[in-house]
């Protein structure tokens, strides 16, 4: 626990480890409590090994999720760097999958993952660790895949996913067990228009898997700062941990004036 609340400041207040380190030195003699703060080294070395307890089960009813993916970059080379000698081709950078309780704003479920895994090959592992019941997934064309229905009708869910102009109703030669969803949303497309459709299955509250990866990149970062892919995954997994914490005191309210 004193691990995850190190790591936990450092992600809010955008520190490094050391800092981290003088934050809680500063903070326990400021409370007048004899601690000993761990060496930022500890810190970076149990980061490696931390176990981030489960996201909190919403409450409320099925779940209406909103899905979807944005790109992390790694820290790693400075600014001078990159203007003196060029960028490196070899950069790096990592993919967050996002699942979003459209009701709340709370994120359900997330991964992350290398920036070559596709967005719909991960979504049957972010629904594995939603454990609520859910009522419908929303999410765009990148999950356009008779897997991606496949794996939300498993869970007694409903799709709901535009498919690609121009996609055809017949599945793969040899597949079996073909998810009828996938066909419905086509037909129904052709009858009434994209925009008819998208107003009729509720498509348009997929927009706040953007507004939760936006409010990931303005209150933590977009980039992570630890160096190893298992301290990348802490890093989110605390990450969104704080967000789900800013999210419950409160979310801002718009009036329409006029």
């Amino acid at each position: 626990m004193a691990i995850l609340c190190a790591l936990s400041l450092r992600a809010v207040f955008g520190l490094t480890l050391r800092q981290t380190q003088g934050f809680l030195h500063d903070l326990t003699r400021l409370l007048g409590l004899e601690i000993t703060v761990p060496h930022y080294s500890t810190f970076s070395r149990r980061a490696a090994t931390l176990t981030v307890p489960k996201l909190a089960r919403p409450s409320g009813g099925p779940l209406h999720l909103a899905v979807d993916a944005t790109g992390l970059k790694v820290h790693g080379e400075g600014e001078w760097k990159v203007r003196v000698h060029g960028p490196n081709r070899r950069r790096v950078w990592r993919k967050l999958h996002l699942a979003v309780d459209t009701r709340t704003g709370a994120l359900v479920a997330h991964a992350l993952t290398a920036s070559e895994v596709h967005d719909g090959a991960e979504l049957e592992g972010l629904l594995a660790r939603t454990d609520a019941p859910i009522a419908a997934v929303c999410a765009d064309k990148a999950y356009d895949s008779f897997d991606c229905h496949a794996a939300i009708l498993a869970r007694d869910a409903q799709p709901v996913i535009p498919p690609r102009k121009g996609a055809a109703i017949l599945p793969p030669p040899g597949r079996k067990e073909v998810p009828p969803t996938r066909g419905a949303a086509v037909d129904r497309i052709a009858e009434v228009g994209r925009d008819t459709w998208k107003a009729e299955t509720g498509y348009h509250r997929r927009s706040l898997a953007e507004t939760a990866m936006l409010r990931y990149k303005t209150l933590i970062s977009p980039s992570l700062r630890s160096r190893t892919f298992d301290r990348q995954k802490v890093e989110a997994a605390v990450a969104v941990r704080c967000i789900n914490r800013f999210t419950a005191l409160d979310m801002p309210r718009s009036i329409r004036i006029g």
